[in-house]
């Protein structure tokens, strides 16, 4: 009668495991958190019963980066999930042991994070969602909807180093498509409306927005002003969309957390990174603005939208 109910108890013991997620950004809503656990719950880790997450945000301060991801170091958590590359360099800066897996980042070689896709080697692996063919699809639908396009405002995050290590190759691809680009860093809020009312001035007929977070946070007012000088926007993922940019083709963001989600389970389970090839995404999303369309007066070719996965009316 003893031994029954301390047999139940050891089999309802659950020992909980704990990970570390470092973003840039500002925090994420509630909605798109939850997105992430279920992608983690169909492995069979459910937070809250077997596994927990410390969650860091740097709210666009990327200064903020190095120490929240030492203080993850200092908890002890066996896996820290990395939102872009800053945040992956951050991690790999205060740690060589914790596994760190990548949710998003550029391209991982070419900034120094691990040695070669297939072979990460380190404490580094995840997946890489940032590739010049996105820019190269991105730029030739903009050119598609405007055939007089030639010249081209690029709006960066200084702060990110993915973009100064890829800027000779976008430029190459830029010339290539017989496209001026106009580059302008910035790294807060603060300075997207002089950037964008400069890239006016020196006569832009549309607006790349570079995929960031920066941008994502500031999506709002960002699209306003690109509205308020009249630039067709290409930019990154349907909340770029819904706030007023023209078109976006990117990776969706249901295979990104997918994906991740199976780099956390097999750590957890006993992969090592250096063992798990780095992996890019396979499924891919246009998305059109038509109310934007309307707004600049631009015609959307019958094409275009019947190659749309989804359309704002």
């Amino acid at each position: 009668m003893i031994a029954a109910p301390l047999a139940a108890s050891a089999q309802t013991e659950t020992t909980v495991r704990r990970i570390g997620v470092l973003s840039p950004d500002a925090p994420k809503p509630p909605a798109d958190i939850q997105v992430e656990y279920d992608a983690l719950r169909t492995f069979g880790w459910v937070v809250g019963q077997n596994l927990l997450v410390e969650r860091r945000d740097a709210n666009g301060r990327a200064e903020l980066l190095r120490p929240l991801a030492e203080e993850l170091v200092r908890l002890k958590v066996e896996i820290i999930v990395s939102v872009g590359t800053a945040a992956t360099l951050a991690a790999k800066n205060a740690t060589t042991t914790i596994p760190i897996v990548m949710g998003t980042a550029g391209d991982p070689v070419r900034t120094g994070l691990v040695a070669s896709l297939a072979r990460p080697g380190g404490n580094i692996t995840g997946t890489t969602n940032v590739m010049p063919e996105l820019d190269t699809k991105g730029l030739e639908l903009l050119r598609e909807l405007l055939p007089g396009l030639q010249r081209v405002g690029v709006l960066e995050n200084s702060t990110n180093p993915y973009f100064r290590a890829m800027r000779k190759e976008f430029e190459q691809t830029c010339r290539l498509l017989g496209l001026q680009p106009i580059i302008f860093e910035v790294a807060t809020p603060s300075e997207l409306e002089s950037a964008i009312a400069e890239m006016a001035r020196l006569r832009a007929q549309a607006l790349f927005v570079r995929g960031d977070g920066l941008f994502i946070d500031s999506r709002v007012p960002l699209m306003n002003a690109a509205l308020r000088y009249a630039l067709p926007t290409l930019a990154v993922g349907q909340e770029m969309l819904e706030a007023g940019a023209l078109v976006s083709y990117d990776s969706t963001d249901a295979e990104l957390y997918q994906r991740y989600a199976a780099f956390v389970d097999r750590i957890l389970r006993g992969a090592k990174p250096a063992d798990l090839p780095i992996e890019r995404p396979t499924r891919f999303e246009l998305l059109i603005n038509l109310k934007t369309a309307r707004a600049l007066g631009i015609t959307m070719p019958q094409s275009l939208l019947l190659r749309a996965d989804r359309v704002i009316q």
